[in-house]
């Protein structure tokens, strides 16, 4: 329906969607109630957007020229269009009190999951509602990450690696954990940001997005499955991690006929 609602606009030479980012925003949506409504003076119309909008006012006049000439067949699919729009909203925040309503005995589990960045309410209850309050169904995170099919997959013959593509699974938790994926790459200070950031010059952008895609599938197992509350770390690095480092070059050091002593520093040292 967007592209549609495009296509009219730019039909009737009206050139919006160059100087915002989303016609269903608040800025658009008023302009376009009033261009449908029957306001012909370019000014006007621009003078309805938010202040923050990145746009200027003289870009959005430009944008709106056409709108004296636009005739009134227009303005009724545009109408049209619009109410359309309002009505689907109305159906979805329906739907939306009714998954609710529904999974209120599980609210619990949805709580925890939405608390993990990347996800929120929605699609926390979204993905209960895939595979259940507790993932009762699989026994273990790889299992389930088998049936989403966000684990990595091996194609071979004769010993030679034809493939390594994710083999295919249940689209509907593939679309939420790469919506939820992005989301997390994009949360400052999470721990996901810093994996993010690591990844993508080994992976690119679509792989790196994948690998936390994998990780956010066996974190939510953990969580619905063993019934955890997830902590976040930061970006800080696992004190077993840097525990195990320090061990392998303290051995590596020795081995080399160093003495090695560790002393703790004080908090107040620099580095």
């Amino acid at each position: 329906m967007q592209n549609q609602r495009e296509a009219l606009l730019e039909d009737s030479r009206i050139k919006l969607g160059s100087c915002v980012s989303d016609l269903l925003g608040l800025s658009s949506r008023r302009m376009l109630k009033a261009l449908a409504g029957g306001e012909r003076d370019a000014a006007k119309l621009a003078g309805m957007a938010e202040p923050e909008l990145r746009a200027s006012q003289e870009q959005l006049q430009d944008a709106l020229r056409a709108a004296g000439t636009l005739n009134d067949l227009h303005r009724q699919i545009l109408r049209l269009f619009l109410e359309r729009l309002e009505l689907i909203e109305q159906q979805m925040a329906q739907l939306d009190q009714s998954i609710g309503a529904a999974l209120h005995t599980h609210q619990s589990a949805v709580q925890r999951l939405a608390a993990v960045p990347g996800y929120g309410v929605d699609s926390a209850q979204q993905v209960i509602a895939e595979i259940g309050p507790q993932a009762a169904t699989f026994p273990s995170p790889a299992q389930l990450a088998s049936w989403v099919g966000v684990c990595p997959g091996r194609e071979e013959s004769a010993e030679v690696s034809k493939s390594n593509r994710c083999p295919k699974g249940n689209r509907q938790m593939r679309r939420i954990l790469a919506q939820v994926a992005q989301a997390a790459a994009r949360t400052k200070g999470s721990i996901f940001q810093g994996l993010y950031r690591r990844l993508l010059p080994r992976l690119g952008h679509g792989k790196a997005i994948w690998a936390l895609a994998h990780r956010l599938c066996r974190l939510t197992w953990k969580i619905l499955h063993q019934g955890v509350e997830y902590k976040e770390l930061g970006q800080q690095m696992n004190p077993k991690l840097v525990r195990q480092r320090t061990n392998k070059l303290t051995r590596q050091l020795r081995a080399l006929g160093y003495y090695v002593q560790l002393t703790a520093l004080s908090p107040n040292a620099q580095a």
